[in-house]
């Protein structure tokens, strides 16, 4: 029902774009402190289609190179019997009868292991990337992308959430959760914190053993106090201006992330072509 729903409002959300209007501004004690113009860059039509493929294109760019290594699985001093005994003519260990080496047996070779010199990245346009994001900030500003994403927060709420620079000096963690919850977007991080699964398949052993949903994006107009002291929330991201991209505005291609954006960081997006 909700993957029916979510395809229903991306379908919408390729229709002409509105403009941009108001947002409340809000201050460390969730209290509506005044009004802001959204910037023009949150003008851009929303395409799923092309954010999704961007996204795509990050992620792969992120990959790191890998293989086994040279020689696994074929360090063993080996020789075939040969015909006329009734078995398997496959590699055997000397003065064994184990069979070894060969890719269809157990401890063997691979047959065609991944190399380390494959380009494992995608390219995409410079422009299409940027329409990706602009078009993934825009969506940060519809309430219904960003319910349909499965974000938790006040109704009353205006989106992205604009707060006052007083943000960007709160300097623990303490501070800063009492701050998310006196806004209203608090359980969105505890959502995020429930949501920790212990990650299928191999990578569990691989230093990668947890998944977690993403929560909060957040953007500081530098790095600052802030950003340390909420960078360590279940799910959260903090970003700057200058570092955003699709994959942080709409991560796994999906439009329509929960955005708390600083005033200062807000004119700085503002400056942004469209």
């Amino acid at each position: 029902m909700a993957e029916k729903k979510m395809k229903k409002i991306k379908a919408e959300a390729k229709g002409p774009a509105s403009a941009p209007g108001k947002v409340n501004v809000y201050d460390l004690k969730g209290e509506v402190a005044g009004e802001k113009d959204l910037p023009v860059a949150f003008k851009t039509e929303v395409r799923a289609d092309v954010i999704h493929r961007a996204v795509t294109a990050i992620e792969a760019n992120k990959r790191q190179p890998y293989a086994p290594k040279a020689g696994a699985g074929a360090r063993h001093s080996v020789a075939t019997w040969g015909k006329g005994r009734g078995v398997s003519r496959v590699q055997r260990m000397k003065g064994s009868s184990t069979a070894a080496q060969s890719p269809n047996n157990v401890g063997g070779r691979r047959a065609h292991p991944p190399k380390v010199d494959k380009d494992l990245g995608k390219k995409i346009n410079r422009k299409e990337l940027m329409l990706a994001k602009m078009s993934a900030l825009s969506a940060t500003g519809r309430v219904e992308l960003v319910k349909a994403r499965g974000h938790q927060f006040k109704d009353e709420l205006t989106v992205p959430v604009v707060v006052k620079d007083d943000i960007e000096a709160v300097k623990t963690t303490k501070e800063a959760v009492a701050m998310l919850e006196s806004i209203g977007v608090y359980d969105d991080v505890a959502r995020a914190a429930e949501g920790k699964r212990i990650r299928a398949g191999r990578g569990k052993m691989r230093s990668r053993r947890y998944r977690m949903p993403r929560s909060l994006l957040i953007v500081l107009s530098s790095e600052c106090d802030g950003q340390r002291s909420l960078r360590n929330l279940p799910g959260v991201e903090v970003a700057t201006p200058a570092k955003l991209n699709a994959s942080m505005l709409a991560p796994g291609g999906d439009p329509g992330r929960l955005m708390i954006v600083s005033e200062k960081a807000l004119d700085t997006i503002g400056g942004w072509a469209r």
